[in-house]
């Protein structure tokens, strides 16, 4: 349970799900819903307005859309985590996200717990990416690499980071979504030495957490 509430400002465009999303945040423990913005030039004004701690941005918005709602957010400073929270689900407009400074990426069909999980990790700094997403971004950067003839931008981007080969290893499993235990044993090493691994890569990726590693592995194509 947060000690402090977690200042939400929801950015939607559609009455029905801006209403049902609102009383799902507002039933939230730990959660206050301090505004709500129905497209992105309102949400970019109402965010600078309100700071809001979190701000959970759809994508489709009108006048301008959410990915560049969040870039104006983000180059103001404001210090605002953006939770993107849409129906569109194509590895595009999550790159694009990524790219603009999102902090997570969480679909609309997630329960309310999830969506409160998200708004909760993403405020305390740890970047959160649905599992759908986690999988849809990892299968296109698979089907990139399989296209190129040449691995050189692929070792070019490993060899950057100065990750080892086991280390390759560990990163695609965490970003398979594998626990320390579950790695150990899918590569029959124990569970200190699979924990040292994903500390050394933590650390080579300048990172915090899994989740952090796993998005950075996606966005430099090391998976």
């Amino acid at each position: 349970m947060a000690d402090t509430e977690i200042k939400v400002l929801l950015v939607e465009d559609h009455t029905m799900i801006r209403m049902g999303t609102a009383l799902v945040l507002e039933k939230a423990d730990g959660i206050t819903l301090i505004g709500q913005a129905e497209d992105g030039q309102q949400g970019v004004d109402m965010a600078k307005e309100l700071l809001p701690d979190v701000i959970l941005m759809d994508i489709g918005l009108p006048v301008i859309d959410g990915i560049e709602a969040t870039r104006q957010i983000k180059e103001a400073n404001l210090n605002s985590k953006i939770l993107i929270f849409t129906s569109r689900d194509n590895d595009d407009d999550v790159f694009a996200a990524l790219a603009a400074g999102a902090d997570g990426y969480i679909m609309k069909g997630a329960t309310p717990e999830q969506l409160t999980s998200a708004i909760i990790a993403v405020n305390e700094g740890t970047a959160w990416l649905d599992p759908a997403i986690a999988r849809l971004v990892l299968s296109s950067v698979q089907k990139q690499k399989a296209e190129v003839p040449t691995s050189v931008d692929y070792k070019t981007a490993k060899n950057s980071f100065g990750l080892t080969d086991r280390e390759m290893e560990v990163l695609a499993l965490i970003v398979d979504g594998l626990s320390n235990p579950e790695i150990a044993e899918k590569l029959f090493i124990t569970r200190a030495t699979a924990k040292a691994h994903v500390h050394s890569i933590l650390q080579k990726l300048y990172v915090d957490d899994r989740t952090q590693a796993a998005v950075t592995a996606m966005r430099e194509g090391l998976v």
